[in-house]
């Protein structure tokens, strides 16, 4: 074995023997389908701790031809497909991973030169006897060897776009790297299987289709390995039953990804660290810190700072992904900053409605973070006084929430501030430390009708007080709170016997003032 040709399957021995480990080894059946075919080409893209690495190691210790992985994968899913036995450990695999010679380097050909050197110096010493024509050349040198010994190569590259991360404007640079797997991959018989993951898709260079022979499967559209994404419901919800956590919680944190085939997709590392440590919390700040998302919604595109906001409150915005460049700096229009945050999994993306959203709270309080430190004046002490607006609701002093209120009220060509439903996403801004504490529900059925708000207390925190909201447009808040009465929108909350409050909000658009009533509420007193 070569430090990169058959790297062996130590690295997945590891994974596979953690505390933790999901069989995600259905993924081969696919690549043992497109095996040696025209879709023999995978790039599979997915944001930072989405297990990329791990079922890159998965294919080098299945493929890899000097290592024996029978009892390694007889466990797992793998191992019932008719083909396991075919495809195992038969290929000259070729693992590697950019990101390392990227480090080692100084510049682009000093990389390029330093992957060549390196495989051709695995290859020779495995086959010192095999008729080289230029034993210099890395791509004859492979067609030699394959033509010598009919033992076909897999290529395996983790972290393939580090380039586009770090040479992030430089053109050239980037179109020598995609002419250097070209040149490696494209058309040559001797690659049965070839396998690339990163955070981008493949970068779009107008008619320079480097890589076109490639299949893309990303966070936008990830086809038949929708399933290999992330961790499914069903495979969470046997972690949370195992480590005696709450999968409601569980899900509220860290659900929030969906597919048309897979509609509930969560973060794998979040999970892993929620149960390991046995408590729910943010880990997404692990993997990188809130400082990355601010360089991003802090750019100035029209309408962007409006549709964040109404994504922290829990909305959906429109987007078109098709003019994105899949790179990290060419920026035409906002919706290339809202497809790019899909493919570092700070958005979900609903293909049908072909919209973007915040997929779950450990996300959101990342947004959070990034706009309480970002010159977003009164939304952002909206958002750092939302602890304070929520605790003054419990201490029934509606001053002070009119007051917060007032501070989170935003008036743009977007969201006009002039009706109920604009009202709402003041409230949620107001109120986003709720989060911490209730489950939310907007327009709630209940009674005869539907409540604008409800915060149900989730189960470790049902000493906190239930939450009926609802909210009325130049009318009157003692109003709201009859109306909560008279329609019985309270009778679907029978168990919080004394733990209810009712909170009634009016904005009276000529005064440009918050009213704000609240009054604890005893079910069938």
């Amino acid at each position: 074995m070569g430090n990169y040709l058959n790297p062996g399957n130590e690295t997945f021995y590891k994974m596979v023997n953690s505390e933790i480990y999901i069989d995600k080894t259905g993924l081969l059946k696919y690549t043992n389908k497109v095996m040696n075919t025209m879709q023999g080409y995978l790039c599979v893209s997915r944001p930072r701790r989405f297990g990329k690495s791990m079922a890159a190691a998965m294919l080098a210790a299945y493929y890899s031809c000097e290592c024996d992985s029978r009892d390694l994968l007889s466990p797992y899913e793998i191992a019932g497909s008719e083909d396991f036995e075919k495809y195992l450990n038969q290929y000259n695999t070729i693992f590697l991973n950019m990101q390392e010679f990227m480090s080692q380097s100084r510049d682009m050909d000093g990389m390029l030169d330093l992957i060549r050197r390196s495989v051709l110096w695995d290859l020779t010493e495995k086959y010192p006897d095999i008729r080289y024509f230029d034993n210099t050349n890395l791509v004859r040198s492979m067609q030699d060897i394959y033509a010598g010994t009919r033992c076909p190569f897999v290529i395996i590259i983790d972290e393939w776009d580090c380039v586009f991360r770090k040479y992030k404007t430089e053109k050239e640079v980037q179109e020598r790297y995609l002419d250097f797997l070209r040149e490696l991959m494209k058309d040559k018989g001797y690659i049965h299987l070839a396998y690339m993951t990163g955070i981008l898709p493949i970068k779009k260079y107008g008619t320079h289709s480097a890589l076109n022979m490639f299949d893309e499967f990303t966070m936008i559209d990830p086809g038949p390995l929708a399933s290999y994404v992330g961790f499914t419901e069903g495979e969470v919800r046997k972690l949370c039953e195992q480590y005696g956590m709450e999968m409601e919680e569980v899900k509220s944190w860290y659900d929030g990804y969906s597919f048309e085939t897979e509609v509930s997709v969560y973060s794998p590392k979040s999970v892993v660290s929620c149960m390991r440590f046995g408590r729910i919390g943010n880990y997404w700040n692990q993997t990188e810190t809130f400082e990355a998302l601010k360089a991003y919604i802090d750019m100035d595109y029209d309408g962007l700072r409006e549709d964040v906001l109404s994504m922290i409150a829990g909305e959906k915005v429109p987007v078109n992904t098709g003019s994105f460049t899949n790179d990290m700096a060419t920026f035409r229009t906002e919706d290339d900053i809202l497809t790019l945050l899909i493919h570092l999994g700070y958005l979900g993306y609903d293909s049908l409605e072909k919209s973007v959203f915040i997929p779950n709270s450990e996300v959101r309080s990342e947004y959070v973070n990034a706009v309480s430190v970002s010159d977003w004046g009164e939304i952002s002490r909206a958002l750092k006084n939302s602890a304070d607006t929520l605790k003054a609701i419990w201490q029934k002093q509606p001053g002070l929430v009119e007051e917060s209120m007032k501070e989170a009220h935003f008036e743009t060509s977007h969201i006009q501030y002039n009706d109920e439903n604009a009202l709402s996403y003041t409230i949620s801004l107001a109120l986003y430390a709720a989060r911490n504490f209730y489950t939310i529900h907007r327009e709630m059925a209940g009674g005869k009708g539907f409540a604008d708000l409800v915060f149900i207390p989730r189960r470790r925190y049902q000493d906190k007080p239930a939450l009926v909201v609802e909210l009325k447009w130049d009318r009157n808040a003692k109003g709201a709170l009859e109306q909560i009465k008279t329609k019985g929108y309270c009778r679907s909350l029978e168990e919080y016997h004394g733990n209810l409050l009712l909170v009634g909000v009016n904005y009276d658009r000529k005064t440009k003032e918050h009213q704000c009533v609240i009054e604890e509420y005893v079910v069938n007193a």
